[in-house]
């Protein structure tokens, strides 16, 4: 259900957007999927990580979407990385409650930009993931040596020249072809 940010008080909507300016953080991540005609899973994710609960549960209550939970150290938080909910609840929200800092207003564009890719479909195609790593590089400072793949690992499907069935059968299912080949 797409969020109606004009029921949104706006001494919270700003104070939320205030505290996500410093807190929060929008991510981009691939993961590696074996049953995807594309071999690679692309997410989006907002999340705050908090000590204190209560505020991160004002992000849950008011942006009505997302997870919040307890990590081992004892820190809380709030991620939302469900892509409908991105896309008619957070989105929609930061575009209301606008940030003040460069820093965040560049990635939130950003992510909105990627977003639109996923939602045209584009992620699907070698351009999309190209242009979605392009712009993902420009985030979050680069974000380097946080990611679990990089650039080049996720590009190798292609300049292998797999097809999308050799991409969609499990490791030992391609070994076995490869051994009765030969």
């Amino acid at each position: 259900m797409p969020l109606d940010v004009k029921r949104i008080p706006p001494r919270i909507g700003y104070y939320l957007a205030g505290f996500a300016d410093g807190e929060g953080s929008f991510n981009v991540s691939f993961r590696r999927r074996h049953d995807y005609k594309m071999p690679w899973k692309i997410s989006l994710c907002f999340n705050v990580s908090q000590r204190d609960r209560v505020i991160l549960a004002l992000f849950k209550r008011y942006l009505k979407c997302g997870t919040l939970r307890q990590r081992k150290d004892g820190v809380w938080y709030y991620e939302v990385n469900n892509f409908n909910a991105i896309r008619d609840n957070v989105i929609p929200f930061f575009e209301r409650f606008r940030f003040l800092s460069a820093g965040k207003k560049r990635d939130f564009a950003k992510f909105k930009k990627i977003a639109k890719i996923i939602e045209e479909g584009r992620h699907t195609t070698e351009e999309g993931i190209r242009e979605i790593l392009r712009i993902r590089r420009e985030m979050n400072d680069g974000g380097a040596g946080r990611r679990k793949y990089s650039d080049e690992e996720i590009l190798s499907v292609f300049s292998r020249g797999e097809s999308s069935e050799t991409i969609r059968r499990a490791p030992e299912e391609q070994q076995n072809a490869a051994g009765s080949e030969g």
